[in-house]
């Protein structure tokens, strides 16, 4: 079995364990309210935890640093006001390889000025699906590059505010990478 087979399979087993009663009903209809194509929500995405990863192409208020039609693992908040570009993925408790839980947080350009001209640090309030489990985590400076590890595999729903902006989303860590 090739990589991507074993990866697309082991995406899917891992979403399936996470569900929300929030979850559009329509995967295609969610992803385009998203900012996204329809065509880009990969199939692991279309159940479990109630935001999905999609491998299309990056929106182009995020692709900036990025060359050509990139395409990586991502989700988009539910506003889709910021997008978590995932480097590692699946997302893992416990990773073998020695890599880490990277994501690059990017918000969508503000269009009107919030009075702030300073980046303000992006605040993550991420609960554990079915449990009182929270946890807090800070990216400096505001939406960029982090590493955002949780204590416990499952489905996280992350509250996520900066700079006087807030949207919410979903991202399943697993146990541990295969």
């Amino acid at each position: 079995m090739g990589a991507w087979v074993r990866f697309t399979l082991g995406s899917v087993l891992l979403l399936a364990g996470c569900t929300t009663g929030d979850q559009p009903a329509d995967s295609a209809a969610a992803a385009t309210s998203a900012g996204a194509p329809a065509s880009t929500v990969s199939a692991s995405a279309a159940t479990g935890c109630g935001s999905r990863v999609e491998t299309g192409a990056l929106p182009d208020w995020a692709d900036a640093g990025f060359s050509g039609d990139a395409r990586v693992p991502h989700v988009f908040g539910a506003k889709g006001d910021i997008v978590a570009v995932m480097f590692a993925h699946p997302l893992a408790q416990v990773r073998r390889d020695g890599s880490n839980n990277k994501i690059l947080w990017v918000s969508r350009p503000v269009t009107a000025s919030t009075g702030t001209t300073s980046a303000a640090t992006l605040v993550i309030t991420a609960t554990l699906d079915g449990t009182g489990t929270r946890v807090t985590r800070e990216v400096a400076g505001g939406p960029g590059p982090s590493i955002i590890d949780m204590p416990r595999a499952g489905c996280w729903h992350l509250d996520l505010r900066w700079g006087g902006h807030s949207d919410t989303m979903d991202l399943v860590y697993a146990e541990r990478t295969p």
